[in-house]
């Protein structure tokens, strides 16, 4: 036993990180990261099971949600995230993580290129022959919450030596990375329960506003993130603060527009454009969403309240709603004829800043009652053109810079099927 005390020491001292993070997008991806750190693997994935509607049928998947490759990444410019391709898993017996979905049993592939004939999965190599990745060890792991239900696989691939060299993983990896699951499907669990709050808030503004929904705010949430970590990464921002506030943006940013749940339905579900005195009702929910964090409990609250309120902003000052006191809706700064002034530029918070672009990117994208989505040329062409006057210009600059990770988000989280 003496010889994997390392080991449990390290799974330890995880465990007390992934008990810090809330977010349940930024655990999956911790999780996986810190995974293939106890069985040294190359890369890796980590898969959730969702249902999956399609063409008026929902059926049980694997979907991918975030890949790692050391290999690949290394080879990347500085700062810029690997991408991968999100594809659904079939919950069967076709393939080593469907089958270690199906089974709830980890499986354990020395040589994915010569897999025996008496079991029933195999190996795709589409997927090394489309990344020019070699995958040779697997070992794959159900993570099972106590009542047996299923929440996901993680898959380990490559397992190195000392030296490097791809090997077998161990029966000591297996057991290794069998207590990890179970530890990091606990956080799992705890996390999955605060999405699941934040989520049921964003359904009472979908059931009073029909495009705030839970694929918009992840979306927009996910974006605002990967610009943060690029603007962060950009300002020398150390790795530890950086990690905790992503933590606490992603979960605030998807609570950008809550302040709806207070504007009247005639407003919210008219299916066309605002009159001018609807659209001035309209641009109180920034302060209705201000007000539900006028107690702020810890830092999510704070973050949230300043998103709120000035996800509105422009950055030359002509947004909403403004220098006003939240809790008396009375102008703070004011012009000569009395209304208040817009904050502009770096008087509006970053985390404002930030979700203002995520969130017209969003909505430029997707479809309305009032219209069709707009192609990707024409929603590109509107970011630039806005850049100086709605929007920071840094931040469009990091938006350009990271667009790939930015449309490999829109995949991650598709509009539902309808009906």
């Amino acid at each position: 036993m003496s010889d994997i005390d390392p080991d449990f020491k390290s799974i330890l001292e995880i465990d007390s990180e992934l008990n810090r993070i809330q977010d349940f997008d930024l655990l999956l991806e911790h999780i996986l990261l810190e995974a293939r750190k106890v069985v040294r693997a190359d890369a890796g994935s980590i898969y959730i099971r969702e249902n999956v509607k399609e063409k008026g049928r929902v059926t049980e998947r694997l979907v991918i949600k975030y890949a790692q490759n050391d290999t690949i990444q290394k080879n990347l410019p500085l700062g810029q995230k690997m991408i991968y391709s999100v594809f659904p898993v079939e919950i069967n017996d076709k393939t080593v993580s469907g089958y270690c979905a199906l089974t709830k049993k980890l499986v354990n592939v020395p040589d994915a290129y010569s897999i025996p004939d008496n079991v029933p999965y195999s190996f795709g190599i589409a997927y090394d022959q489309l990344s020019g990745y070699k995958t040779t060890s697997i070992l794959t792991v159900p993570l099972v919450v106590a009542d047996g239900k299923l929440l996901g696989v993680i898959q380990m691939i490559n397992s190195k030596d000392i030296e490097g060299n791809t090997v077998p993983f161990s029966t000591n990896d297996e057991f290794i990375i069998t207590h990890f699951a179970v530890n990091a499907t606990i956080a799992l669990q705890r996390s999955y329960a605060t999405r699941a709050i934040i989520l049921r808030m964003i359904r009472m503004s979908e059931l009073r506003d029909p495009k705030e929904t839970g694929t918009h705010v992840n979306r927009v949430a996910g974006y605002a993130v990967e610009i943060y970590d690029r603007w962060a990464n950009n300002h020398g921002i150390p790795g530890d603060e950086r990690e905790r506030f992503r933590d606490t943006f992603r979960i605030a940013a998807m609570l950008h527009d809550v302040g709806k749940v207070a504007i009247s339905d005639i407003i919210l579900k008219k299916p066309a454009r605002f009159t001018p005195e609807e659209y001035r009702i309209m641009q109180h929910h920034t302060i209705y969403g201000a007000l539900l964090f006028d107690d702020p409990q810890s830092s999510i609250d704070i973050v949230a309240r300043d998103i709120a309120l000035t996800h509105h902003e422009n950055w030359d000052g002509t947004g909403y709603p403004g220098w006003v006191d939240p809790l008396t809706e009375q102008p703070i700064k004011t012009d000569s004829a009395g209304n208040p002034l817009g904050l502009k530029e770096e008087e509006i918070p970053l985390t404002g800043r930030i979700v203002a672009i995520a969130d017209v990117f969003d909505a430029l994208c997707s479809r309305r009652v009032y219209k069709e989505p707009w192609t990707e040329e024409q929603v590109l062409e509107e970011i630039r053109h806005l850049s100086g006057t709605k929007f920071d210009p840094e931040l469009v600059d990091i938006f350009f810079q990271i667009l790939p990770s930015i449309k490999q988000i829109r995949n991650l989280y598709p509009e539902q099927e309808s009906g």
